[in-house]
């Protein structure tokens, strides 16, 4: 007996069902309330510890396939930024087969002086990618440097988009940002 094919509407609503299950895993595992001060110097009532959610395979695991249909066709190489980026991107690497590049906060002094390690960026199409976004301040200045270095870049992946300016600050720079979660997102999983 054949199996019955599923219509577009009700693989929507599964998707969806899934987005929404993944959004409340990684909600409930890295969200820290308290008083924190963000890298762009903004004071926040609540973190996302990207280390916890990327400490867990499983959860990791589920992240990264969901982030794979981010990364566009065009890509060569996808380049994790230091330290939260790297995990994703070697993971991304494992499943879709593009090379990764692990982009330091800052070029080396010593050996062979690399800002960013794996092989070549001269003129490589890579996306990047990071863990959280918030003002975009850490990918702009990887932006900058992995330009002046020859990459070609359009696209940022990321986990999560804290909603906090860093998609308009990014696209200042000609760079579009890609999330799996929204902040907004996260906190409607939660009800």
């Amino acid at each position: 007996m054949a199996r019955p094919v599923a219509s577009s509407t009700e693989r929507g609503t599964f998707v969806a069902v899934e987005h929404r299950a993944l959004a409340r895993r990684v909600y409930d595992t890295a969200r820290l309330t308290g008083e924190f001060v963000l890298r762009s110097g903004a004071v926040s009532n609540q973190y996302f510890d990207k280390y916890l959610f990327e400490a867990e395979p499983d959860l990791l695991s589920a992240i990264v396939d969901a982030m794979v249909p981010l990364v566009p066709a065009s890509t060569d190489a996808l380049a994790g930024l230091e330290l939260g980026g790297i995990p994703i991107a070697t993971m991304l690497s494992q499943r879709t087969g593009l090379p990764a590049r692990f982009v330091r906060k800052e070029a080396k002094t010593h050996g062979t002086c690399r800002l960013a390690e794996g092989g070549e960026i001269d003129g490589v199409r890579c996306c990047i990618v990071e863990d959280v976004v918030t003002s975009g301040g850490a990918v702009v200045d990887a932006a900058r440097e992995l330009r002046a270095r020859g990459a070609e870049l359009a696209t940022v992946v990321c986990v999560i988009d804290r909603e906090s300016s860093g998609r308009e600050n990014l696209a200042a720079i000609g760079l579009e940002l890609r999330s799996l979660f929204s902040m907004s997102q996260l906190e409607a999983a939660t009800s």
